[in-house]
């Protein structure tokens, strides 16, 4: 079992940045690849990007490429999501997921299995 909580979610112009944290318990942080996923209203939810147990490879979505950046901090079972040039399709519910192991699949939501219970982040402009 693993337990996530997403933190770090607010309110914020058009430009600005925000950092989310997601905190990690129950299980070896340093054991599974994490992602981040979101969900706005009425939309599915989709893959943001994705980090590999020790931090060094890290994947995004196109429409977050060069201004998100993941990373973890295994000491801590902390993973991170800095978000800047936040626009208002950025509006959404921001999840934190751990990986199964033994997929080669990072964007698929089913290959994720805990999940936080999001945080909030809402971009106006």
């Amino acid at each position: 079992q693993v337990q996530l909580v997403e933190s770090g979610g607010g309110l914020v112009q058009a430009g600005g940045s925000l950092r989310l944290s997601c905190a990690a318990s129950g299980r070896t942080f340093s054991s599974y690849a994490m992602g981040w996923f979101r969900q706005a209203p009425g939309q599915e939810r989709e893959f943001v990007g994705y980090i590999s147990r020790s931090g060094g490879t890290t994947y995004y979505a196109d429409s977050v490429k060069g201004r998100f950046t993941i990373s973890r901090d295994n000491a801590k079972n902390t993973m991170y999501l800095q978000m800047n040039s936040l626009k208002p399709e950025d509006t959404a519910v921001y999840y934190c997921a751990t990986k199964k192991n033994g997929y080669l699949d990072y964007v698929s939501i089913r290959v994720y299995d805990y999940w936080g219970q999001g945080t909030q982040v809402t971009v106006s402009s």
